[in-house]
C-alpha cells in the first residue's frame, strides 16, 4: 500500500477514496479500498491506496486521537508510504478539537514537520485565501455551517480556529506562493519546518492550486486536508513507476433499493424535497423514535411496501427545529437513537434482499456502514463510479454485491437521490 487515509468520517472517507481512485487525466488514480473501521487483518492484495472510515469527527478528543493513532499502526503495517488525515471541508470541528490534537498526534508519531492543513475542495466551492475558509463566495461563519447542530462553525480563519486546538505553532503559506509554483510551496513549507512550526495553512482556491500543492508535498510523511489535497498525489506514485494509474471496472447493481437521510443540511433538506415530489418518502418522527413507536421494522415495511419507486426515509428539519428537539430530549440521546434507527434497519433491508442503498449525513452514513460491512463480513469497500463531487458507489460482497452511495449532508445536485441509485443499476 503506497497511500493510507484516516478519515473522521464515512461519508469524508467515500469523498477521498473517490478522490484517490480517480485521480486526475491522462494518469488515473491508485487501486482504492475504504474500510469500515480498522481491519483485523491485513489489506487485500493489490490495494494501492486504503481509507479507514473512523467515527471520530464528533468523539472526544482523547478518544478521536487514539482511535486515528491506532488506525495509524495499521496503515504503516501494510507499507503506506505517505498518510493523509482526512476532515471535511467546511473544517468540521469544535474549539476544543478534535482536527488540531489527531493531526499534532500524528505529526508526532510520523516526525512530520509544517504538516499542510488545506480543507479546500473547489470543485464543491470550499476555498481558502488568506487563512480563510470560504463556501462559494460566503465566509464559512456566514455559509449556514454556523448553525451545524454537532460542530457550528463560527470562526473562518483556519489558523485562529487551529490554535485555539493546538500546543503547537500555527504557520501560513499564502496564495502568492502557491501561485509562484511548486518551488515555491516546497520553499515555504520547509521555512516554516525551520522555525518550528507543527501544522501549516495553506491556501488554495482552484484544482490548479492543489495539484501545485500536490507536487510541492510528494515526500511529506502526513498530509491534512479536504478531498481535494489528495488530488495530485497518485500523480507523484504512477510518475515514479510505483503505480500503473488507471481506474477499476466497476459491476452495476440490480435489486430492491432503498435511501436513508440523517442529515439537517440545506442541500439534503432540498434534495428530499425534490425526491418527493415523484417518489414515496417517510418523515421520521423523532418523538416516535424517542417513545420506541418508529423502528426499524417500521422503516424497513415503508420500504418494501414501495419497492421499485425509490422510497425515501427521513430525519431531517430547519436547524430551530433541530436544536427544539436536542434539547426536549438531550442531543447525545438523539443521535445515539437515530444512529441506532438507521444501523438496525440497514440490517433488516439487506434481510429483506435490498442491494442498493442511498445515505445521506455523516453520522448516518457511518452507523449504515459498518451494519452492512458486518452483516456481510466484508469489510473492503470498492470505489466505483462518481455519482456527484465528492460522492462515489461502493460497492462490498462479491457473489451478491450490495451497492452504497454515502453523501455527505451539503453534497450532491438537487436530483441526487434518484440519479444514484440509477448509476448503480446501470453504471452510466
Amino acid at each position: 500500500m503506497l497511500i493510507g487515509v484516516i478519515a473522521d468520517d464515512f461519508t469524508g472517507a467515500s469523498d477521498i477514496a473517490n478522490t484517490l481512485a480517480k485521480g486526475i487525466e491522462p494518469q488515473g488514480g491508485l487501486v482504492t479500498a475504504q474500510f469500515p473501521g480498522i481491519p483485523d487483518g491485513p489489506a487485500p492484495a493489490g490495494v494501492e491506496a486504503g481509507v479507514i472510515s473512523l467515527k471520530s469527527r464528533s468523539a472526544p478528543v482523547k478518544e478521536a486521537v487514539a482511535d486515528s493513532l491506532a488506525a495509524l499502526d495499521w496503515l504503516r503495517a501494510q507499507g503506506c508510504r505517505q498518510i493523509i488525515f482526512k476532515y471535511c471541508s467546511t473544517f468540521d470541528s469544535t474549539p476544543d478539537g478534535n482536527i488540531g490534537p489527531v493531526a499534532e498526534a500524528l505529526a508526532s508519531a510520523l516526525s512530520a514537520k509544517a504538516a499542510v492543513v488545506c480543507p479546500a475542495f473547489p470543485t464543491t466551492g470550499r476555498t481558502i485565501y488568506q487563512g480563510h475558509l470560504f463556501v462559494f463566495d460566503k465566509l464559512l461563519s456566514e455559509s449556514g455551517m454556523q448553525n451545524h447542530p454537532l460542530t457550528p462553525m463560527t470562526d473562518p480563519d483556519i489558523r485562529r480556529f487551529l490554535a485555539r486546538q493546538c500546543k503547537g505553532v500555527v504557520g501560513h503559506v499564502p496564495q502568492t506562493a502557491v501561485q509562484a509554483g511548486v518551488l515555491s510551496v516546497a520553499g515555504a513549507l520547509a521555512a516554516e519546518a525551520y522555525k518550528g512550526t507543527g501544522l501549516c495553512v495553506v491556501d488554495a482556491i482552484s484544482d490548479a492550486d492543489l495539484l501545485t500543492i500536490g507536487e510541492a508535498i510528494a515526500e511529506a510523511p502526513l498530509v491534512t486536508g479536504g478531498s481535494g489535497i489528495a488530488l495530485g498525489l497518485p500523480r507523484n506514485f504512477i510518475r515514479r513507476g510505483e503505480a500503473k494509474g488507471g481506474r477499476s471496472a466497476f459491476q452495476p447493481v440490480v435489486g430492491p433499493e432503498a435511501i436513508l437521510a440523517g442529515s439537517c443540511s440545506g442541500a439534503t433538506r432540498g434534495q428530499i424535497d425534490q425526491h418527493a415530489q415523484n417518489h414515496p418518502v417517510y418523515p421520521i418522527d423523532v418523538p416516535a423514535v424517542m417513545s420506541g413507536d418508529v423502528t426499524p421494522q417500521t422503516l424497513a415495511q415503508f420500504m418494501a411496501e414501495n419497492a421499485g419507486r425509490a422510497p425515501l426515509a427521513y430525519s431531517s428539519g430547519a436547524p430551530e427545529d433541530v436544536t427544539a428537539l436536542q434539547r426536549r430530549f438531550v442531543r447525545e440521546a438523539v443521535s445515539a437513537r437515530l444512529d441506532t434507527l438507521f444501523a438496525e434497519t440497514a440490517r433488516a433491508l439487506l434481510a429483506q434482499g435490498c442491494r442498493r442503498i442511498v445515505v445521506a449525513g455523516g453520522e448516518t452514513s457511518g452507523a449504515v456502514a459498518q451494519a452492512v460491512a458486518s452483516a456481510l463480513g466484508s469489510p473492503a469497500m470498492v470505489i466505483g463510479p462518481e455519482i456527484d463531487p465528492g460522492v462515489p458507489i461502493l460497492t462490498l460482497g462479491s457473489e451478491a454485491p450490495v451497492a452504497l452511495a454515502l453523501k455527505s449532508g451539503n453534497f450532491g445536485a438537487s436530483d441526487f437521490f434518484a440519479k444514484a441509485l440509477s448509476i448503480m443499476e446501470t453504471g452510466q
